[in-house]
């Protein structure tokens, strides 16, 4: 057996006003239209929900019995249409966010901040890991949206460029007095790179800067993470090439310099397949419209 929701509704309406006449006219319906619904009822549940006389009308038990749960079932069924709504909004639910290395610094935070207070509704669940991560996830399904290194080759997925990111040398600042070092300068210092293991593209782009400027690099340690690699080049164990946002670690004893090479320098985006639903898109938004009220805001993704 199936309910009719429009006759439940009905009943309840009925239930209240215990009065054909005024129910019809209070849900918009006919008196012989109302009467079929609720015969329609009845003949369902199999007994009466009513007794009616002629200028009263007044529950049976069974009538009384099903009136608050039906009252509930009614009330869940209004919860639930104004949660699909919303869904179709996407103003609900939960959205996986992939971001990269050492937290997105700027960006990603105020992003959240805007859209949690324009939708309390939504669960956001974060997920640090490396481009390459990303797309996999976004493509089997695991995450939501992430934001990646451009461009992004695949029929799936869909992307919007936000910032540009690049690669600086970061040297011990008690060892290098310079106002300025050269990349090639320091072709006989061994480096310290983030791990090719986990950063497998900024470990590669590392090398091809280096390649471009007419040297193989020693790397004498690969680490797991940015921090480490700054205080370690801070300890006087070797230079770096790192991304530009990891200068807002504010690790002392340390100094940055451009490679003032244009290869040192690529695309952040955001990413997310073309399939996906609202409030993906309502996110996206939320990052685009903070992204043009802060131009100069940096993110970092690997």
């Amino acid at each position: 057996m199936s309910f009719d929701l429009d006759a439940l509704r009905s009943f309840v309406a009925l239930s209240v006003e215990l009065h054909f006449g005024r129910t019809a006219a209070k849900i918009h319906l006919s008196q012989p239209a109302l009467s079929k619904q609720i015969k329609r009822l009845e003949a369902e549940l199999g007994g009466r929900l009513f007794d009616r006389t002629t200028g009263h009308v007044a529950l049976t038990p069974a009538g009384e019995a099903l009136k608050e749960r039906a009252r509930l079932l009614i009330g869940d069924v209004a919860a639930l249409e104004s949660f699909g709504r919303q869904a179709m909004r996407g103003e609900v639910g939960n959205l996986r966010i992939g971001f990269g290395i050492a937290a997105v610094n700027d960006l990603l935070p105020r992003a959240v901040i805007a859209f949690r207070k324009t939708y309390p509704n939504v669960l956001l669940e974060m997920y640090d890991m490396p481009t390459r991560k990303q797309i996999e996830a976004l493509q089997d399904g695991s995450i939501d949206l992430g934001f990646v290194r451009l461009p992004v080759s695949s029929p799936l997925i869909e992307t919007k460029r936000l910032l540009k990111e690049e690669l600086l040398i970061v040297v011990a600042a008690a060892k290098f007095k310079e106002r300025e070092v050269p990349l090639l300068s320091l072709r006989d210092e061994p480096f310290v790179l983030l791990a090719r293991s986990t950063f497998s593209t900024l470990y590669q782009h590392a090398l091809s800067i280096c390649a471009t400027a007419g040297f193989a690099p020693n790397v004498v340690q690969e680490v797991q993470e940015p921090f480490t690699v700054l205080n370690l080049v801070r300890a006087g164990l070797g230079v770096s090439l790192v991304p530009s946002a990891l200068r807002r670690m504010r690790v002392p004893g340390i100094k940055f310099f451009p490679t003032n090479m244009p290869a040192a320098a690529w695309r952040i985006g955001m990413a997310w397949r073309k399939d996906r639903r609202s409030v993906v898109h309502r996110f996206a938004e939320t990052v685009q419209s903070v992204n043009v009220a802060s131009p100069r805001s940096s993110i970092t993704q690997i």
